[in-house]
């Protein structure tokens, strides 16, 4: 059967799709968008119906799933109350780390948490003063609307308040990259560089860093002792689409919460 099922890079969706019958629209998160595509796939097989991922950032998936332009958004970070209306819900159906992430080459194996946020705040500057070499560390986040970045920001304590409003304290000087592949790339290839990305993306291109002391795993993850982590969330209709419906039942399922857990995320279910 012929797959249908695409990850766009749009940045937003202005108008409502054309949705043909039996078709599930999805968008939002990067980080969810990762293990939902693997989840389409399997239910399109099955149910034979269409799921259609879209990967836009968990800001635009949320409003997405607020003004029905998708029947499902995704989010890899907390909704705040004023992202949500009286007729749109939220489930987690997942957990998913965020590893702070360096080159292979470089000698450091452990950071706090405090080291990390002074890091990113650009008050910790080169590698000698956490133990690595005396070179400057190259600074990479995630762009602005990032699920994964809000969430890093929010755990690492790295907001400030100006005006009543809360910024971000990370360092101007940080690289932007969009997605958690082109965060990968830029620290795979550069040696003093360090990033963050989804857990569930690490693969042998870097290196995850333990923090306090503690591995970046699921098991530490479940148990509470690897702090650095989020809830992956998906958000519908108080009284969704059928589509969407299905789709959801299959995600909260046996079978669908076993590809989760294949897929590197902590299970819910």
């Amino acid at each position: 059967m012929k797959k249908v099922i695409g990850l766009l890079t749009a940045v937003g969706l202005m108008t409502a799709p054309l949705v043909q019958a039996g078709t599930v629209t999805v968008s939002g998160s990067t980080s969810v968008a990762h293990v939902m595509e693997v989840l389409a796939e399997n239910y399109q097989n099955t149910a034979k119906k269409n799921v259609e991922v879209q990967s836009t950032g968990s800001s635009a998936g949320i409003r997405a799933a607020k003004d029905g332009t998708s029947m499902i958004g995704m989010s890899s970070r907390n909704v705040k109350e004023n992202e949500l209306n009286d007729t749109t819900k939220e489930i987690v159906i997942a957990r998913d780390g965020i590893a702070a992430a360096v080159n292979k080459a470089n000698p450091v194996q452990n950071l706090t948490q405090e080291q990390i946020s002074k890091i990113y705040r650009g008050e910790i500057k080169n590698w000698s003063e956490v133990g690595g070499e005396s070179r400057p560390i190259v600074v990479v986040t995630r762009e602005n609307g990032s699920g994964t970045r809000g969430a890093f920001e929010e755990i690492m304590k790295l907001q400030r308040t100006v005006n009543g409003h809360k910024v971000t304290a990370i360092t101007p000087t940080a690289q932007v990259g969009n997605g958690n592949g082109m965060i990968k790339t830029i620290v795979a290839n550069n040696p003093f560089a360090i990033g963050y990305i989804s857990l569930g993306s690490v693969d042998d291109s870097l290196r995850a860093l333990n923090v306090d002391g503690v591995e970046a795993s699921d098991s530490n993850i479940a148990a509470g002792d690897y702090q650095i982590a989020r809830p992956f969330i998906v958000l519908v209709n108080n009284k969704p689409h059928p589509n969407a419906e299905g789709f959801i039942d299959f995600i909260m399922s046996e079978d669908g919460q076993s590809i989760v857990a294949e897929e590197g995320y902590i299970r819910v279910q």
